[in-house]
């Protein structure tokens, strides 16, 4: 009698525990007999009480605004996200004072693009890595000039999924490195996952103007999953082949968006407004355009090829990454 008496008990404080996250409050309360909720959680510790103490008090937070918004959901309240953390939206605003849209990026994160940059830069391939580092880019392009032909605002998002994922690949291996080794990075890890989020902002902003279809949404899954690996091997066995790589694809791209371009100087694609984000981002005047938009990434992606050379080279004269200071903030 006394083993069934614990049993239940047991078995009451923990059902009283998990049913919060698996059925709602009013089911987990109708189901509960009047006993076993006034049973002590026996050997589960004061945790555990708090804990419900934590999710009875959000009950009775969410009841109240329920009460006051009349619990139909269009009230402003029932829109926010409730924490008891105290984790408030930082309020951020422009130079000039009006408020600040974005959360995807802030104002200290946005820039002017440097348009001045050398595009025809190319680095010659010499050793059988550069080689092979060239002709592997090389082999992409067909197939991908074949899938997209002239329409480089969807060739442009698409290909953006893939391009930020080396910075993001190196930044995460090198992180682990200094972890492992407990030395500095020589911001080589920022550097590179800077470089990945200016490839993401890129596709957001290119989500602004194109519309892929199901079928390059699909692709986009096979190509960066298989990609994402690769890399990651690759980067593992040959940093400087893998950075050599990235430096051939980031003249490719410039290649496209010079064709795309020309594409909008010719008429063959219409010369929309820029996006309100890509505004913002690449700090454009209020009556920029597509072409605008274009040139800035362009700008960005021949920077992206020269971090990339360089850090390549750095490796072909048997140095580390760390002792060469990364070009941070090199837009």
């Amino acid at each position: 009698m006394m083993m069934s008496r614990g049993y239940n008990r047991l078995a009451s404080s923990m059902f009283t525990m998990v049913s919060p996250r698996f059925f709602s409050t009013a089911a987990t309360r109708g189901v509960l007999s009047n006993d076993m909720v006034k049973a002590p959680a026996v050997g589960l510790g004061v945790r555990c009480r708090s804990s419900m103490a934590a999710i009875a008090g959000g009950d009775k937070e969410q009841e109240k605004k329920q009460a006051v918004g009349g619990g139909g959901g269009s009230s402003k309240d029932d829109k926010e996200i409730v924490s008891y953390w105290g984790l408030d939206p930082t309020k951020v605003s422009k130079e000039d004072g009006s408020p600040w849209k974005w959360t995807c990026f802030r104002p200290w994160d946005t820039y002017q693009a440097d348009l001045s940059i050398d595009l025809k830069k190319h680095h010659a391939p010499v050793t059988v890595l550069d080689k092979m580092a060239y002709w592997t880019v090389k082999s992409l392009r067909w197939p991908t000039d074949l899938f997209f032909q002239r329409r480089y605002g969807c060739r442009a998002m698409m290909l953006e999924t893939v391009a930020a994922v080396p910075g993001m690949v190196g930044g995460m291996l090198l992180h682990c490195k200094s972890l492992r080794r407990f030395e500095h990075s020589g911001g080589w890890i920022k550097a590179l996952l800077e470089e990945a989020e200016n490839e993401r902002m890129h596709l957001m902003t290119f989500m602004e103007v194109s519309d892929p279809r199901w079928y390059e949404r699909a692709l986009v899954f096979a190509v960066q999953g298989v990609f994402f690996n690769a890399y990651f091997l690759g980067y593992i066995i040959s940093p400087k082949f893998a950075h050599r790589v990235v430096g051939y694809l980031e003249e490719e791209a410039i290649h496209s968006y010079t064709e795309f371009l020309k594409e909008l100087d010719n008429g063959n694609i219409e010369n929309v407004p820029a996006p309100p984000i890509a505004i913002d981002y690449w700090r454009l005047p209020p009556n920029s355009t597509l072409r605008d938009v274009v040139l800035a990434v362009r700008a960005d992606e021949a920077h992206h090829r020269d971090v990339n050379h360089f850090a390549s080279d750095i490796h072909y004269q048997g140095r580390q990454l760390k002792e060469a200071p990364a070009p941070l903030g090199y837009h």
